[in-house]
């Protein structure tokens, strides 16, 4: 591929807790800049594992991980963190939200740690509200906002560090056909503003906007679509 954003070398991942289990094994994954790419495959197969790894979430057994050529297997644990808190946003399929916040308080906090300006927090958390479709439910809590909207604001939340990267896992997995669809058209959205996206999920839904689908099976990369 060309200009690969992310790029794996032999990507190892070893559980072993009395029990060992091979989570990944020898995964070569070159993730194009600007793309958005899905990994499949069924549950308990790696997905997650690999997704957690080209985050800086977790170090592999062994195997390499590289962040536009720096290998982040080879840098100490304060500079990973710098690295991953600079270029790389996270959504899970949980939101994590603070319920006793508003929407645009979750986003201002997540601007706070990211180094913005105090004066700048209010604005910034406004316009990445705007961004995934929320700019009308600033003052709203998360218990009054459907899956779908919490979701959309778990995104907006991401792009505090304004990311390189987006990586999401399951971000649909608890939400209704019509909900995913809207998170979708957010999820293009984001892309179509210059950041690579990465999901992993079982949906056939999500895979059909992708540009890119890896798919893993027991811990092994079978392929590109």
């Amino acid at each position: 591929m060309n200009d690969p954003i992310i790029r794996t070398e032999k990507l190892t991942k070893i559980y072993d807790n009395g029990y060992r289990t091979v989570a990944l094994q020898d995964v070569d994954l070159e993730i194009p800049r600007g793309s958005l790419s899905c990994i499949m495959g069924p549950s308990g197969h790696g997905k997650s594992t690999l997704l957690h790894l080209i985050g800086g979430l977790d170090r592999p057994t062994s195997g390499k991980v590289y962040l536009d050529g720096l290998d982040l297997t080879a840098i100490d644990p304060n500079r990973l963190a710098e690295v991953r808190c600079r270029r790389i946003g996270f959504v899970f399929q949980f939101f994590n939200l603070l319920p006793v916040l508003t929407v645009l308080e979750n986003v201002e906090i997540a601007l706070m740690l990211a180094g913005v300006p105090p004066k700048e927090q209010h604005e910034g958390g406004r316009e990445l509200l705007r961004l995934v479709g929320l700019g009308d439910k600033l003052q709203a809590k998360p218990n009054q906002l459907s899956g779908g909207q919490r979701q959309r604001v778990a995104i907006a939340r991401a792009m505090a560090n304004d990311p390189d990267i987006l990586l999401m896992d399951e971000p649909s997995g608890n939400l209704d056909s019509k909900s995913e669809r809207e998170l979708l058209q957010n999820i293009e959205k984001v892309n179509q503003r210059g950041k690579t996206v990465v999901i992993v999920t079982h949906s056939p839904t999500v895979a059909a906007v992708a540009h890119h689908i890896f798919r893993i099976q027991d811990g092994r990369l079978k392929g590109e679509e």
